[in-house]
């Protein structure tokens, strides 16, 4: 295995950097990928976090995995692990990079584009090749809670078998995203899941724990470690739904991620800052479980506040 014109052979582990540009004040940007070998042969994984800079609970997963040695007991196959992709946005506490452009929506990229389409054409050259699988760690965005839960591509046997062995409590049929690491993955035939846990720039220790435990089952599934892949029960999905702020004013969950809800049951409201304004009662759409809610306690017209997903 070669990365960045560093060989890796059988048995051996490195950890590289690979230049990916540089700020103006002449830092240079580089990706830190961790790699182990196990001297038997077998599939390459690749598990990465940080694609988007503030979504710190995927970075943690990945963290520990590799301080507690996890890839170092591989008995066959090869692990590339990339903990944090977004350094930018990390330091900076932003999903982005400097001028605004997502990550995960810059693949396959380029060498000649912004700082995002460099970063996703370094992964696109010189990591998906190597590998066989992927799972790509996130957490809901800023404010907006996920419940521990993976995303499948729809009607793709390997990803949604994938998405069975790490075992998150929902596992959700999507389609891909133009531009974004899961498509680009798909187009080169390498099944990626989407682990989502917590909300950005907050460490949610279920989450995480939901996120390692995924991990282990994986790599014990496909007998990459030796180690029982404890059973864990997935519900899995066909659709999903908003629901959104009818009008500007403070919001106050009633009902949270992971409830069950009823068609029309009140699972919220809405009330204007100022007293004697009528309420409004937020209410659920569809019969099925909250994936996400919003945290936030004073939200606009049009806010996303609940995610439910159903059938």
């Amino acid at each position: 295995m070669n990365i960045n014109g560093i060989d890796i052979a059988p048995g051996e582990q490195n950890s590289i950097k690979i230049s990916v540009g540089q700020l103006p004040s002449g830092t240079r940007i580089s990706i830190h990928a961790h790699i182990y070998r196990s001297a038997e042969p077998g599939p390459t994984m690749l598990v990465l976090g940080g694609v988007h800079g503030d979504e710190i609970n995927g970075v943690e997963i990945i963290r520990r995995a590799v301080d507690d040695g996890l890839f170092e007991q591989l008995t066959k196959g090869n692990v590339i692990a990339i903990p944090l992709l977004n350094i930018y946005g990390f330091i900076n506490f932003s999903r982005d990079v400097p001028d605004g452009k997502d990550v995960n929506r810059s693949f396959p990229g380029s060498t000649s584009g912004s700082l995002a389409s460099r970063v996703a054409r370094t992964i696109t050259k010189k990591i998906l090749p190597l590998v066989d699988f992927g799972i790509d760690f996130h957490t809901g965005g800023r404010s907006l809670y996920n419940y521990p839960q993976v995303r499948f591509t729809r009607n793709h046997a390997e990803s949604e078998q994938l998405a069975m062995d790490f075992g998150a409590p929902f596992a959700l049929g999507m389609g891909t995203i133009a531009k974004s690491l899961r498509r680009t993955a798909l187009d080169l035939e390498k099944p990626i899941i989407v682990f989502e846990g917590g909300e950005s720039l907050r460490y949610d220790s279920m989450a995480i724990q939901k996120g390692l435990s995924g991990l282990h089952r994986v790599l014990a599934r496909r007998e990459m470690i030796k180690s029982e892949a404890k059973a864990a029960n997935t519900e899995v999905f066909k659709k999903t739904t908003w629901i959104r702020a009818e009008k500007a004013g403070m919001f106050l969950w009633i009902k949270c991620s992971g409830n069950k809800v009823e068609k029309g049951d009140v699972i919220g409201q809405i009330n204007g800052p100022y007293g004697k304004s009528n309420t409004i009662w937020v209410k659920a759409k569809e019969s099925g479980i909250i994936i996400g809610h919003n945290n936030a306690p004073v939200v606009s017209q049009g806010d996303a506040l609940f995610h439910i997903a159903y059938e």
